[in-house]
């Protein structure tokens, strides 16, 4: 086994050329980024100083775009973007963490069969019916839990915390402690 599959010590001019790295950044695998297909120029920007952790995964669809700000800390996180994820500045995401701007199958049940059809061996993906991707934006300074889910369309205020294995279905306010499935706000903290 290559010991720097683990370190960090591979080298990131592999990556494609729309993955644009910010100095300073710590990449520890490059497994990371093989279901990275983005066709946009970038289709993943990592800020200044961002550290991406083992198990973290980008799977960035063709029309998708995901930007992760200075200074942020990936441990692990799980992203599938479709078209559009925005994640701050400083913002820490803990293990098992899924964010996730689609739900990448139709939810009508007839509609939904049909896409499992097209995308099967046999199938015509060319038949798959429309996916409904909503931007998922989070504010600088928020940290999220391990195991917690942010689904489509939901924005995080700066400084909000995102307790583990909470279920992100709706705008989380500014400063706000949020858990559970569904996430309820727990309490206010103080945004400096």
């Amino acid at each position: 086994m290559d010991t720097r599959e683990f370190t960090g010590e591979w080298d990131y001019n592999t990556l494609p050329s729309n993955i644009w790295i910010g100095q300073g950044c710590y990449l520890e695998r490059q497994e990371s980024f093989q279901p990275f297909c983005s066709q946009q120029n970038p289709g993943l920007v990592l800020g200044k100083g961002v550290q991406v952790y083992t198990w973290s995964a980008f799977s960035v669809e063709p029309a998708g775009r995901l930007i992760v700000g200075h200074d942020s800390v990936l441990v692990g996180a799980v992203f599938w973007c479709a078209e559009s994820i925005t994640v701050g500045r400083r913002v820490l995401i803990s293990y098992n963490v899924t964010i996730a701007d689609s739900d990448f199958h139709p939810r009508d049940p007839d509609l939904r069969r049909l896409d499992a059809i097209a995308i099967s061996p046999a199938g015509d993906p060319k038949q798959r019916p429309p996916l409904v991707a909503k931007p998922v934006v989070i504010g600088d300074d928020v940290q999220i839990g391990i195991g917690a889910i942010i689904l489509k369309g939901v924005q995080i205020g700066a400084g909000a915390r995102i307790g583990a294995g909470s279920v992100v279905t709706s705008n989380v306010p500014a400063g706000a402690f949020v858990t559970g499935n569904p996430a309820r706000v727990t309490s206010l903290l103080e945004v400096s």
